[in-house]
């Protein structure tokens, strides 16, 4: 699917013509500049590789700064693959928000979700707990319970739903609107939350 790629800024809400009010998250997308094009006959599929954000020099390894230099590219920050671009793309053309989305599109939204550390069940999984303090239960309201069998198989089975790391994960949402553009500033609205924390790098596709 053709996309871009571009940068959480947070959320608001806004106001339609007829009074509704719409939260939305604002996306700082592209401009994305076309890195390298890959074809069936050297690559075994069609694609286009779009870079976005700024990198230091220092920062970028020597195989992609030659790459950068040969074909008179800045370094950027992350490289994403996207497919089925109607329009014939050569590398360094620069894609921006409106040349690719429009408003009422509904658009796929994939982002790494906000990691939470290490937690427990409740949290992790939404289990209730014990549901009270009665019967001695005078620390256990969170806990998880039994976890293993007694005679057989005598242990806990794999995929037990028990504490851990929680977030952190690619999450995409579907269908959510494009609300607004405003192309000056390379700015997209959509409707509802999207994945990841303010800053984070997401992938927009149409």
């Amino acid at each position: 699917m053709p996309g871009l790629l571009g940068k959480k800024l947070g959320m608001t809400s806004i106001f339609t013509e007829d009074g509704e009010n719409i939260p939305v998250t604002v996306v700082e997308v592209g401009p994305c500049e076309v890195f390298a094009i890959r074809s069936k006959e050297n690559d075994g599929y069609q694609a286009v590789q779009l870079g976005f954000g700024k990198k230091k020099e220092k920062q970028v390894n020597k195989a992609q700064l030659e790459y950068c230099k040969k074909n008179n590219l800045e370094p950027v920050y992350t490289l994403r693959e996207f497919r089925n671009f109607e329009e014939v793309l050569n590398v360094g053309d620069k894609l921006t928000v409106d040349s690719v989305f429009a408003e009422g599109d509904k658009v796929k939204v994939t982002g790494k979700s906000i990691g939470k550390g290490f937690q427990g069940v409740v949290k992790r999984h939404g289990f209730s707990g014990v549901g009270g303090q009665t019967h001695g239960q005078h620390n256990r309201e969170r806990a998880p319970g039994s976890i293993g069998q007694s005679s057989y198989p005598s242990r806990v089975l794999k995929g037990m739903k028990m504490a851990g790391r929680h977030g952190g994960t690619i999450h995409s949402i579907k269908n959510l609107r494009v609300v607004k553009i405003i192309s000056e500033k390379n700015l997209i609205m959509l409707k509802g939350a999207v994945p990841g924390k303010v800053n984070s790098i997401i992938e927009i596709n149409k």
